[in-house]
């Protein structure tokens, strides 16, 4: 059965944390093993974080960084070591559990299943059946950012800004992580324009044969979010910094590793010992 490590980033989280719920992913699922990025939190959830590993180190691991380092650099040195620690799937989840754990088991059989695909994002339709709980500015911003978005990439995606998104590992997924992001906010389309200028390198099928996007049965916008509404207006800037760096004609990225000292409690593998 294939591994499947998946990133949870958080700063301040621990009045936010569901421990409950993150317990019972641990004690019901067999699908993946949640890492955590304490990214140089100042409350307790460096605590909440330890209690989780010595409850379940076979599922629960985390990753400490003394200092805050921004979300996109907590994922990307996440997904890194969950690479390193020999996972064939590594993803990123929201900390708020605004997308519920139990949607990663349907991820990994996608990658399973389907070969071809290299990365599955969730995507917040409104559908009926579908408990998508999103408050109307955001939603409008957001469908205004994803169209905008699409067009930079030359890729039409619904929905790039959900916080849950799995990947399959290969050296291509390696070569997107070696740089830390430009990018503070949108580092998801920074990660596809990486994952663009990268197959287009090595002539290999076009980025929208290797995504799979999958509408969610439930979404929810939970209180306390780090995103404000003045955040889309400096995405935008980054959307521009992005669109140069790589999409622009005559753009280049080849992925050089750029390494780092890190405190690390490693994913334990499935025997329940310590990766190595």
């Amino acid at each position: 059965m294939p591994r499947a490590i998946v990133v949870v980033p958080c700063y301040n989280e621990a009045r936010r944390l569901n421990m409950r719920a993150i317990q019972d992913f641990g004690r019901r699922s067999g699908a993946a093993e949640l890492l955590f990025v304490n990214d140089g939190s100042r409350d307790e959830t460096l605590e909440l974080l330890e209690h989780l590993n010595r409850a379940n180190p076979r599922d629960f691991s985390f990753l400490h960084l003394g200092q805050n380092r921004g979300k996109a650099e907590a994922v990307r040195l996440g997904m890194l070591l969950a690479v390193r620690s020999g996972a064939d799937y590594v993803g990123f989840w929201d900390a708020d559990l605004a997308t519920p754990l139990a949607d990663i088991e349907p991820f990994c059989k996608l990658l399973e299943g389907k070969p071809h695909i290299d990365c599955v994002i969730g995507t917040r339709m409104r559908l009926l059946g579908h408990a998508i709980d999103r408050q109307p500015l955001r939603y409008w911003l957001g469908r205004v950012f994803a169209n905008v978005a699409s067009l930079a990439l030359g890729v039409k995606i619904f929905d790039t800004q959900c916080g849950a998104k799995l990947f399959r590992v290969t050296p291509e997924l390696t070569a997107v992580l070696g740089q830390s992001f430009s990018t503070r906010w949108i580092f998801d389309v920074e990660m596809f324009a990486r994952m663009k200028r990268l197959r287009a390198s090595a002539m290999r099928s076009v980025l929208r044969e290797a995504i799979y996007e999958f509408p969610l049965d439930a979404w929810r916008d939970v209180a306390g979010s780090n995103v404000k509404g003045r955040d889309f207006a400096k995405a935008s800037f980054e959307l521009a910094r992005i669109y140069w760096r790589y999409l622009r004609p005559g753009a280049s990225y080849d992925g050089t590793a750029d390494g780092g000292d890190l405190i690390v409690h490693e994913p334990a593998d499935k025997s329940g010992q310590k990766a190595a």
